[in-house]
């Protein structure tokens, strides 16, 4: 087995005295190592493989090299996962191991969660939420640095990174309107959501920006079976309209199949936009599944940029929530109306 490089193999590959190879290393250079040996200290760890020793690390500066990161439900959900793909991305690439709790939707679980992560001496904490809602942050969460992902807290005592559906709404109107579509039908998801109110706000800016009123909304849900049976009734009547915004994906797999049955052809027929870009839903339909992105994975990996920013670098906190657009993933589920 080969050796692994350490400090003062690098020390030497550079021609430097290996005080200096820990300053760089460690971030502890600035005005104390010439900018040319730096370099070469930077060249030679690359060229042996070295990585500073973590746990060594750890005791210099006082910290774990963790994230502690609550869930409701998203690492037991297959749709879920891109955000704590992106948050766990972040925090290896800087060396920092993130540890994820999942309460399965138990919220008598989340105060137990906190306190063994605060136990564990986590350098920070996180929650993040499967559904767009507030999260009236706990005051465990003080006692780290922390933010919150695809939630916010309605007090502001801890800052959140969530998707803007506002925007999102108007994409999606915008994909319809741009196709030639007037006559539209909106299936939504359960009023009580979030996400639903402030999509339907996007709706009706959309279509009034482009001078035309705001198409009907019907609540549908969010499942298959919802899809199949707000499908099926808006699309046998006589004023059939000719496009559908769905609450989301599964919502348009209903749709989908409710027009088959009706005889109808998508998008001929009838043009159908979803919600979420699943991607174990929206591309694989016949046809593929025009529909609006959302950005969990970037959600995860900016709350996670944010702590770590803080971490290592000492820039404060974000004191306000952040917005990230939705954007559209154009297939072939849209076309003109005849």
């Amino acid at each position: 087995m080969s050796k692994k490089p350490t400090a003062k193999d690098v020390a030497a590959r550079a021609r430097v005295a290996r005080s200096a190879v820990s300053m760089v290393v460690n971030g502890r250079d600035a005005g104390m190592v010439a900018p040319d040996k730096r370099q070469r200290i930077l060249d030679a760890a690359a060229e042996l493989g070295y990585r500073p020793h973590s746990v060594g690390r750890s005791l210099r500066n006082q910290r774990t090299q963790t994230v502690g990161l609550v869930t409701d439900q998203i690492a037991s959900s297959a749709f879920g996962g891109r955000l704590i793909r992106g948050a766990t991305d972040v925090a290896m690439e800087a060396g920092y191991l993130l540890i994820t709790v999942d309460i399965h939707g138990d919220a008598e679980r989340e105060q137990p969660a906190y306190e063994a992560l605060l136990h564990r001496e986590v350098d920070a904490l996180m929650f993040a939420a499967l559904s767009l809602r507030e999260y009236p942050a706990p005051t465990t969460m003080r006692h780290r640095p922390a933010v919150l992902a695809n939630c916010f807290d309605p007090t502001g005592a801890v800052a959140g990174v969530v998707a803007d559906e506002v925007s999102g709404g108007a994409r999606a109107a915008e994909l319809l309107l741009a196709a030639g579509h007037r006559e539209v039908v909106s299936l939504e998801g359960p009023g009580h959501f979030v996400a639903t109110v402030r999509r339907r706000a996007g709706i009706a800016d959309a279509f009034d920006a482009a001078g035309h009123p705001a198409p009907e909304m019907v609540p549908t849900g969010w499942e298959i079976g919802d899809g199949v049976r707000a499908g099926t009734a808006v699309l046998s009547r006589t004023d059939r309209p000719t496009g559908l915004l769905c609450a989301n994906d599964r919502v348009a797999v209903g749709v989908l199949l409710a027009a088959a049955r009706l005889g109808l052809d998508v998008p001929g027929d009838v043009s159908v936009v979803g919600y979420d870009d699943d991607e174990n839903v929206a591309p694989q339909l016949l046809p593929a599944l025009t529909t609006i992105a959302l950005p969990h994975q970037e959600i995860g990996a900016m709350a996670m940029t944010s702590l770590l920013s803080h971490l290592e670098d000492g820039i404060p906190l974000p004191t306000a929530d952040r917005l990230l657009p939705c954007g559209p993933v154009v297939r072939d589920s849209v076309a003109p109306p005849r």
